[in-house]
């Protein structure tokens, strides 16, 4: 008996999902492509245009492991564009596997913003939608979801103000920190960027388009915020400012015991008068830490700090702020004096130095332009991010800085608390259930080689912290989360799986966003 048309669709459609699960896995790039599906979304009618040819550069992001190209690329002319193509992917129901993904700035570390055999949208072409700032009591400014933090800085800094919470790279579209949570060393005080937004345009799994606040359209607001692109994409949000300082004065300091280290974080964060960035960082194995500072940081006792080093041991950075305008230099500095008498560094390890608010926040694209003239920015980047209760982040250290790393040179390690009183527990994210966690990042770089030797020393590495977490049931949670299958993402995100399932059925019923996050699977063609 010959089969059906839709017998063959579906096992056809079976075996694309096969294979696309298991290139997941293998990090192979691959071209998976519906031949019908170019001349469908040829015919719609755009203020910007699809492109189906040289679709490569959408199957790239800044991890580098992950390349899956989809059949067409929108670079969209307008917010009616994006709407226009959701609603028409919608229309077309089950009996097409077609996917979309709303691609920022590429800094993506596994495929999240990737859309095998379906649609990217480069949301930085995103035409339209000015940034505007409004001033009063309250300001804020008003930006394209495709728009860079980068550019929402300078144009807020023309009106002396600036966003309140950052990331530590600006090189970032609005639309993706949003999706995940922005997390940098102002979220002890202000909380995650996500915590500081007013309102969001958002464009539904439906292709509708919604206008969402705490006070309009609250629940797909709250669900947007850190939903990792679940329920719709980002096309324009309020964010909330404050008056910007000119200059900052920026600190960093060593310490060789964790104890110290830790606790010296945890009361900065829980002082009234504070510095206002918290960050610390872990250096292992490493030799000749003067030379891999700043050039702009000068140490109080030069001689000594040549000699400190980490040759066999761990050691601990604490780099912190004070933000000032000139005219407040000698108050600011009797405050630094003030709050630096409180800690327990090595005083021979004290580096200072005065540069520019835009200086600062804009510190790490200065590494990135350094990098790439060596080749060394678009290579593998297996990177891992955890959130660490309080209460077990000393056990956590014992472990993973004293038996399984042995060294840090592929990349930083950054470890600081954070207030969980600071995040909206309204919105998608996951954070650990204690009032103060530590974000731990292993910002692991790997360079190209003949056997892939440091890529795969690097996830192996990672993959025996995440052993050692589940295995201690440290109660972590993944920030900018990795799973490929739904028992563990049930297991992220425990009792709050339910509401998470239903706002996906509610706001995108077929499964057609960011399926690059691997949560859900658009379902296959009905019979």
């Amino acid at each position: 008996m010959r089969p059906s048309p839709m017998h063959f669709l579906r096992t056809h459609t079976a075996n694309y999902l096969k294979l696309f699960m298991a290139l997941l896995i293998s990090g192979i790039t691959m071209h998976i492509s519906d031949p019908d599906v170019p001349s469908s979304l040829k015919m719609l009618i755009l203020d910007g245009h699809l492109r189906f040819d040289d679709v490569s550069l959408a199957a790239k992001d800044f991890g580098n492991r992950y390349q899956l190209l989809p059949s067409a690329v929108l670079y969209p002319g307008s917010v009616s564009d994006i709407s226009t193509t959701i609603k028409h992917i919608f229309q077309l129901g089950r009996n097409s596997m077609l996917t979309v993904a709303a691609r920022g700035h590429g800094h993506s570390l596994q495929g999240q913003a990737q859309a095998p055999g379906g649609v990217v949208i480069q949301m930085e072409s995103l035409q339209g939608i000015k940034s505007q700032v409004h001033a009063g009591e309250f300001p804020y400014i008003d930006v394209s979801g495709g728009d860079l933090w980068i550019n929402v800085l300078h144009e807020s800094l023309k009106h002396g103000l600036a966003p309140k919470s950052w990331t530590d790279y600006l090189h970032l579209t609005v639309g993706g920190t949003l999706s995940n949570a922005g997390i940098s060393g102002q979220a002890f005080h202000h909380g995650p960027q996500i915590s500081n937004i007013y309102q969001l345009e958002i464009i539904t799994g439906k292709g509708d388009v919604h206008n969402c606040s705490a006070e309009q359209n609250s629940d797909l607001f709250y669900a947007v915020l850190g939903g990792l692109g679940q329920f719709g994409i980002i096309t324009r949000a309020r964010i909330a400012l404050e008056p910007a300082p000119k200059m900052v004065k920026w600190i960093r300091v060593l310490y060789s015991d964790f104890a110290s280290f830790s606790e010296d974080q945890e009361m900065l964060i829980s002082a009234q008068n504070t510095f206002d960035y918290i960050e610390g960082f872990v250096i292992i194995n490493r030799t000749g830490l003067l030379n891999n500072w700043r050039s702009s940081f000068k140490p109080q006792d030069p001689v000594q700090a040549s000699q400190f080093e980490s040759d066999g041991r761990i050691l601990f950075c604490l780099e912190m702020t004070k933000n000032f305008n000139p005219d407040e230099t000698e108050i600011m500095n009797k405050e630094v004096d003030t709050l630096l008498s409180r800690l327990r560094y090595t005083p021979s390890t004290l580096f200072q130095s005065e540069v520019t608010y835009l200086e600062f926040l804009d510190r790490v694209h200065v590494s990135e332009v350094k990098l790439r003239s060596k080749g060394l920015w678009e290579i593998p980047h297996p990177w891992l991010n955890l959130l660490i209760p309080r209460s077990r982040i000393h056990e956590f250290a014992r472990e993973v800085f004293g038996i399984i790393l042995q060294d840090s040179n592929n990349g930083p390690i950054l470890l600081y608390p954070v207030n969980k009183s600071k995040w909206d527990n309204r919105t998608s994210a996951v954070i650990p259930d204690e009032e103060v966690f530590y974000l731990v990042a292993f910002l692991s770089s790997a360079p190209y080689t003949s056997d892939h030797d440091i890529l795969e020393h690097v996830l192996k590495q990672n993959n025996k912290i995440l052993e050692f977490c589940n295995h201690a049931k440290i109660g972590m949670k993944q920030y900018l989360p990795h799973y490929t299958t739904k028992e563990e993402w049930k297991a992220h995100f425990g009792a709050r799986w339910e509401i998470f399932a239903q706002r996906k059925n509610k706001y995108d019923p077929l499964s057609i966003l960011a399926p690059g996050q691997r949560i859900f699977h658009k379902a296959l063609p009905s019979s």
